[in-house]
């Protein structure tokens, strides 16, 4: 069993506005959006490419600092928190990651324990359950001792949200998790983000795949050039009109008869 989470911590955006680039070539990419992450729950991020779902991602673990405008966790602004604060209360998954060459999964979840190490802190019995029960909410118990690049795309994914699993904090950022894994592996890692909901944890990620966020997400945000043009639970907020507005592709929408979530057919360019 897990160790008890604290209370899930809300993460809101207020009024922020991002930017890339330096001097003439500075683009302003996101302007006055204002975002909360329901508690406990599943949030994707979709939208077009270049919309800015991975840029506002990266603000909300404090890898993108805000030209105006903050990002506030509990009420706090996270650019002012303590590193090791921050490290505790908030994990990112970035889109892509890199391992030493032949470090083990077992190796790689024990990452997630630095954040509550000290500097004379031993490795705790602790410790040790933490990693195991990762290893466990990840199915990788028989691969603990496998290194990284002898396993498939899917259970290298989960191995990496097992580590931040291990990290034990209430908020968990993934961006595109699911980006280049089979649909069988796409399956698993999405299952094993539900199980962290259902364990206690507030979650975002940015997500391609409509369908596949209108099934695993409790609530949607839809972003089109650096706003957000609608936010709720999907079944609420999406309709043939914003499915168009955002791909400009016509479509029709249909019910999964076995979740209720909305599935696109019919799919064609608007004309």
């Amino acid at each position: 069993m897990n160790a008890p989470l604290e209370s899930a911590a809300p993460l809101a955006a207020s009024q922020l506005s991002l930017s890339y680039g330096h001097g003439r070539t500075r683009r302003r990419v996101i302007e006055a959006l204002d975002l909360t992450l329901p508690a406990g729950q599943v949030t994707a991020i979709v939208g077009p490419n270049g919309c800015g779902k991975s840029t506002l991602l990266a603000s909300l673990s404090r890898l993108h600092a805000p030209d105006a405008g903050a990002v506030l966790l509990d009420g706090r602004d996270i650019q002012r928190l303590p590193a090791r604060e921050m490290a505790r209360r908030l994990a990112l998954l970035p889109q892509e990651t890199q391992a030493p060459e032949g470090l083990t999964v077992a190796e790689l979840i024990r990452f997630g324990r630095q954040p509550h190490q000290g500097l004379f802190q031993q490795w705790s019995a602790e410790d040790k359950r933490i990693v195991d029960a990762a290893l466990t909410a990840a199915d990788l118990h028989a691969l603990a001792d496998r290194p990284l690049d002898a396993m498939s795309g899917g259970q290298r994914q989960r191995a990496w949200i097992a580590m931040a699993i291990a990290q034990q904090t209430p908020l968990l950022l993934l961006d595109e998790p699911t980006s280049a894994l089979d649909l069988g592996h796409q399956l698993e890692v999405f299952e094993l983000i539900r199980a962290q909901a259902a364990a206690g944890k507030t979650l975002a990620m940015v997500v391609h795949d409509l369908v596949s966020a209108c099934r695993y997400a409790d609530h949607l945000v839809a972003m089109l050039d650096g706003r957000i043009i609608a936010a709720g639970p999907p079944r609420e907020i999406v309709s043939e009109a914003l499915v168009g507005e955002l791909y400009g592709i016509a479509c029709t929408l249909i019910e999964d008869p076995a979740t209720g979530s909305p599935v696109l057919t019919n799919l064609r360019p608007l004309r």
